[in-house]
């Protein structure tokens, strides 16, 4: 009854509350509800309510979100709730959207004209350059950019589907896990301190090995699936030369890639406090400009390119609306679990942890992974980072492994399902708006379970012993 008290008087007298801060190990499993929520709203409601969702998905967010802040807000008062809520927006998820925008927009802005005839050898050589711009323009930019040429040089074979498949495990996730730039939970971690070159050095072997295994599968399944066509009689794709519209924003990639670089180098002492959250000059100047690039790139690129690549900005909007809810209920769930054994998620720090008390890689590979699969890989990496102690320099060095697990479970094991990775979901989108039939939901999962799976438990008698 005196801590009820107490909690309601920090309420009462907000000058009070801005020193008080809360004690994850104090809060009850309950309080992940609204992440849990939010998680599962957007795995099952786009296959149970599509239509609820395709025009109440920012209200289903904002619902979680309130089912998290107004209980927190009462309990530990209004001031505490502010400076969480400030820390989240300002630190993760501006920082988050600015760059995804920016990168989004650029990639939209470049359009690959011309007619190619999907034989097996091009397909492989369109998802490896796929591969590799993915570290570079992040998954959703080469998805988005290479899609399109893939669908116009496969759009006179009866059997195209796994193309667009094995597209998705080798663009829109395993390519993406060698810079910060490639996927968002790697971007996450660099804003969390981890090193820029950081995974190149450490997932390069990973990344190679299951990228060159792919499109080894692939090309073997593509012979064959190309040995039984019978071509129809036309090409629906018109020739014409080969060629690259919207070049510049070839150019505005290359900034967007060294404002990045830029701030994870440039350490100014200057910084600003706002509302209990440092602010850097470099963040500042980073993301100032990345906005300055996306309007360049609007501005910049002919109105009909952005046509040819039918440019719009629901993807997006979704995205924006859907991760301002993740950040938020994602709170209570980090202190939790920064609270490591003290804390109600001792029991998965324990699962995760050797009879020595040593990290195990191969369990957060595992655990890591599978909830990549089917919730957001951005913040199942937040979770798992914080899980192995949140500090970058230990990850980095002596825990090595273990962050090596943690990003590749949560960047490779995106690719087990529609769900598991934004790019994911646009490529099936944008495959199927041009007539070509994807698997379900559990065919796509049939395809992961039997080509994926066995990948992944060799990679870990390999490398996360």
């Amino acid at each position: 009854m005196n801590k009820r008290a107490s909690l309601l008087a920090l309420a009462l007298l907000p000058g009070l509350a801005q020193a008080a801060s809360f004690d994850g190990g104090q809060l009850a499993v309950w309080w992940a509800v609204p992440f849990a929520g939010i998680l599962l709203s957007i795995a099952l409601m786009p296959l149970l309510l599509p239509v609820f969702w395709h025009h109440h998905f920012g209200k289903v967010s904002a619902a979680w979100s309130l089912a998290f802040l107004l209980p927190f807000a009462w309990l530990f008062g209004p001031a505490v709730a502010g400076q969480n809520l400030a820390h989240a927006l300002l630190a993760d998820y501006l920082p988050f959207i600015i760059l995804l925008t920016a990168l989004y927009t650029v990639a939209g802005g470049i359009f690959i004209r011309g007619n190619l005839r999907g034989s097996p050898g091009l397909n492989v050589g369109l998802m490896a350059i796929g591969a590799v711009l993915a570290s570079f323009m992040g998954t959703t930019g080469a998805s988005i950019l290479m899609v399109r040429p893939l669908i116009r040089a496969n759009d006179n074979r009866k059997h195209a589907a796994h193309v667009f498949v094995f597209f998705i495990f080798i663009v829109s996730n395993a390519g993406g896990a060698l810079t910060p730039l490639g996927d968002p939970p790697l971007f996450l971690g660099f804003l969390k301190g981890v090193d820029f070159f950081w995974t190149v050095k450490y997932l390069l072997p990973e990344t190679l090995f299951l990228v060159c295994t792919l499109l080894g599968l692939f090309w073997l399944l593509d012979r064959y699936y190309f040995s039984k066509e019978e071509l129809k009689p036309y090409d629906p794709t018109p020739d014409q030369p080969l060629g690259i519209e919207g070049g510049i924003n070839f150019l505005l990639l290359l900034m967007v890639m060294g404002l990045v670089l830029m701030s994870g180098i440039w350490k100014p002492a200057l910084s600003w406090n706002v509302a209990g959250t440092e602010v850097g000059l470099a963040q500042v100047v980073r993301d100032g400009a990345l906005i300055a690039v996306t309007f360049a790139s609007l501005w910049l690129t002919p109105k009909a390119v952005r046509e040819s690549n039918q440019f719009n900005w629901g993807a997006m909007q979704e995205v924006a609306k859907l991760f301002a809810g993740i950040f938020l209920t994602i709170i209570p769930v980090l202190a939790m679990l920064r609270a490591g054994l003290a804390g109600p998620f001792a029991g998965l720090l324990q699962a995760v942890t050797g009879p020595d008390g040593q990290p195990l890689p191969w369990a957060y590979f595992w655990f890591s992974g599978v909830l990549s699969s089917f919730l957001d890989n951005a913040p199942t990496y937040l979770v798992f980072f914080n899980m192995a102690g949140g500090d970058p320099q230990v990850l980095m060095t002596t825990l090595a492994p273990v962050l090596a697990a943690i990003s590749a479970g949560s960047v490779f094991m995106g690719a087990n399902s529609y769900i598991g990775n934004a790019p994911n979901f646009m490529v099936k989108a944008i495959v199927e708006g041009r007539g070509i039939r994807m698997p379900s939901f559990f065919g796509y999962m049939a395809w992961s379970s039997a080509v994926l799976l066995p990948l992944f438990v060799l990679m870990t008698f390999i490398f996360f012993r």
